[in-house]
């Protein structure tokens, strides 16, 4: 149980492996692990062979990056770690940083150069570190222009402060933009994009995939368990057991749908055929979805790290994974419609026509 087969991040030498280890649950916080826990959370997932961790500078109030920081040093493994981490948030939005009087600071959050700039040595200033592998958007402010961000996250590459760097939450267009700037001007551009991703979120296959796959990004799921739900703990008569979906969080009850609980009920099927856990049938899905690089994991404790890594033995038949495909196909909106086998055989006169890349 390993993860050691390891895939290029986008079209870049970054190399990577198929599950990221997420430390939004490093620190304190309800859903959060003390430094015991978080220290053995990240041994083990370094001893099955992962390479890739992810933090930002808003989780637990920087507490993460500090946790993250201090268990690399432990370790002496910062050559061998891919160490990425996020700006974007305003310090102000988090619970364990208080800014006196007033809304806060502009200018500690979005993605304008006087922020990253700040964020940035912030970071590397708790992490403990001269550089950063791979450096996130955490969010697309909707103020910053594409060519500000490009601009300064490219000097940061060229100054050497960060190696990469890659856009979270933002709409398809963005990130296309991005890469299409970088590939005029033959500077460095996004090489992966990280959106919330699985069974039951599939809607960015529509836009931000193909834009991925144009664009030479991976594509990295957050929250491939829907906070939970796929987990198969809730119950359809009974939604009130604890986790992330019955108490404050950003997804609340959105996951209990009809449509959801249909899903649910497939993946159940196919998890007891593989002999696993709905969990780990769901996170074999993502890691085997088409333009996926690798899929961020978290856990609030070495069980559930340890469930989650044996996911990445797991092989689903065509059988199987086309019932989930079925199962959780969204609805198509008009962006996906386009790309519909029966628009395409009226565009090339009835024939089948594969594209490039499918």
């Amino acid at each position: 149980m390993t993860l050691t087969n390891f895939h290029a991040l986008g079209r870049s030498g970054l190399v990577v492996s198929p599950l990221c280890l997420g430390t939004m649950t490093f620190g304190p916080g309800e859903w959060g692990a003390n430094e015991a826990a978080s220290r053995e959370i990240f041994n083990a997932y370094r001893e099955a062979g992962g390479n890739f961790v992810d933090t930002a500078d808003i989780y637990s109030g920087g507490v993460s990056e500090e946790l993250v920081g201090k268990f690399i040093k432990e370790t002496k493994s910062r050559d061998d770690v891919v160490l990425a981490t996020k700006f974007g948030f305003n310090a102000s939005s988090s619970p364990l940083i208080k800014t006196a009087g007033g809304a806060g600071n502009p200018h500690a959050g979005g993605a304008g150069s006087k922020n990253i700039h700040r964020a940035l040595d912030a970071s590397l200033k708790r992490l403990g570190t001269d550089f950063i592998d791979l450096y996130w958007m955490h969010i697309w402010d909707g103020v910053t222009p594409i060519e500000e961000i490009m601009q300064t996250l490219g000097d940061l590459v060229r100054a050497g402060k960060i190696r990469h760097f890659a856009f979270s939450d933002m709409p398809a267009w963005v990130a296309m933009k991005a890469a299409t700037i970088a590939s005029e001007r033959r500077v460095p551009g996004p090489i992966a994009m990280q959106v919330e991703y699985s069974l039951v979120a599939r809607d960015v296959e529509a836009e931000h995939f193909p834009a991925a796959l144009d664009g030479g990004m991976g594509v990295m799921p957050w929250s491939p368990l829907a906070g939970g739900f796929l987990t198969g703990k809730y119950k359809r008569d009974d939604t009130t057991k604890t986790g992330r979906l019955s108490g404050a969080n950003p997804f609340g009850d959105s996951k209990f749908t009809d449509r959801n609980w249909t899903i649910l009920d497939t993946l159940r099927e196919v998890a007891a055929e593989l002999g696993c856990d709905p969990a780990q049938a769901a996170l074999a899905w993502a890691m085997a979805r088409p333009g996926v690089a690798s899929t961020i994991v978290g856990a609030r404790n070495v069980t559930q790290l340890i469930d989650n890594i044996a996911a990445a033995s797991l092989k689903l038949n065509d059988d199987q994974m086309t019932r989930l495909n079925e199962a959780s196909k969204p609805t198509d909106g008009f962006t996906s419609s386009l790309a519909s086998p029966m628009i395409r055989q009226m565009v090339y006169g009835g024939n089948h026509v594969t594209g490039w890349g499918e």
